[in-house]
């Protein structure tokens, strides 16, 4: 018997993976670390899951912790039959908010990652660790201006906020466990909705574009800063990320990697707002508009905040200075069968997904 300890359930990619992770091995069972105000949705979240695939029905625990606490809040009694057994670790918790305070920041994705790899590293020693995989960013990169490559990490780069931040330092961590004989995948996402429904369960980042045009009449401005048409934008879609890390995480070459699970063919911020614009029906018309500017403007000018209703801190991406070298990623997921659809295959679902569901917010589960 085998056991798998998730955090960040019932978020995206935990609901997603859970199923697939018992599918994948038959012997294991599942425990879910919860956080008390979320077990009611967590409970919602597994009935729905093991209502649609009954094969793993009653092989999962919810179990009430907090990773910001040493020893993951867990009651001894799960700590130790998770140390008990085979482990394979799935680090997905993180705030991803960039509106959420800096120490709640550090707190969760720092300090949060800090214990779970001191509870890998427990049962590395103990009867032992089958891998721990930990799921980062490509922001890891911050401000790096050039191609940022899988295996780097420290280059001496900036930081414009603290989500990026935050999440280089946690997979400082991560590495340093690492190179020290530790089993690790460290996967670095871009998430934007699934390629084939356009589903997803916050509109951020690119979405607030895409609504700023949506909102318009039949020609839409788009202020975009000076340069837009060489910076690239990543737009990964869910399925993809879910579909690499399933495969990835049984797969043995993946010991010791770093997967950026990023376009390997971003379209620039302009082919971006272009591609929106013509699935919305609209004409686009660019403003050019430097940054700076427009971000004083949405924070402080009467009415304009309320006119754009797009966070002055998003804007920064939008003149993002970094690329992301894909080559071996690619190949290692040729290896499972994997390939990220281009950006003109799902950008349809994407844009339909986000005019029907006016529900879906821009938060996250913090």
């Amino acid at each position: 018997m085998s056991a798998v300890l998730f955090t960040g359930f019932p978020g995206f990619l935990g609901s997603a993976l859970l199923p697939r992770t018992l599918r994948r091995d038959p012997d294991a069972r599942a425990v879910a670390l919860v956080q008390q105000r979320w077990l009611g949705r967590a409970r919602e979240a597994l009935a729905d899951l093991e209502r649609d695939d009954p094969d793993i029905a009653g092989r999962t625990d919810l179990v009430v912790g907090d990773i910001t606490t040493p020893g993951l809040g867990l009651d001894p009694a799960v700590t130790d039959r998770l140390l008990g057994e085979q482990l394979e670790i799935f680090h997905l918790a993180a705030v991803y908010d960039l509106s959420v305070a800096p120490e709640i920041a550090w707190r969760v994705n720092v300090d949060g990652t800090r214990h779970v790899v001191d509870l890998a590293r427990r049962a590395a020693d103990g009867h032992g660790l089958r891998r721990l995989q930990y799921v980062s960013t490509c922001y890891v990169s911050g401000r790096y201006d050039g191609l940022f490559f899988e295996d780097d990490l420290e280059l001496g780069q900036p930081f414009a906020n603290h989500y990026d931040h935050t999440k280089h330092e946690a997979e400082r961590i991560v590495a340093k466990a690492r190179d020290a004989g530790l089993p690790v995948t460290i996967y670095r996402p871009l998430v934007v909705g699934d390629s084939t429904t356009g589903r997803t369960q916050k509109f951020d980042g690119p979405y607030y574009v895409l609504q700023l045009l949506l909102r318009q009449g039949s020609t839409a401005f788009m202020p975009l800063p000076r340069g837009a048409d060489r910076v690239a934008f990543n737009l990964v879609p869910s399925d993809f990320v879910v579909d690499g890390i399933a495969a990835l995480a049984g797969h043995d070459a993946a010991v010791g990697r770093t997967v950026a699970l990023a376009q390997p063919h971003p379209p620039t911020v302009t082919q971006m707002s272009e591609a929106f614009a013509a699935q919305g029906g609209k004409r686009l018309r660019v403003v050019p508009m430097p940054t700076p500017l427009a971000a004083f403007s949405i924070d402080h000018v009467p009415g304009v905040g309320r006119l754009f209703q797009v966070p002055s801190s998003t804007l920064e991406y939008l003149t993002h200075p970094t690329l992301y070298d894909t080559a071996a990623t690619t190949a290692l997921l040729a290896e499972v069968g994997v390939s990220c659809p281009s950006f003109a295959d799902h950008v349809g679902p994407m844009v339909e997904f986000f005019r029907a569901h006016p529900e879906v917010g821009s938060a996250a589960m913090v």
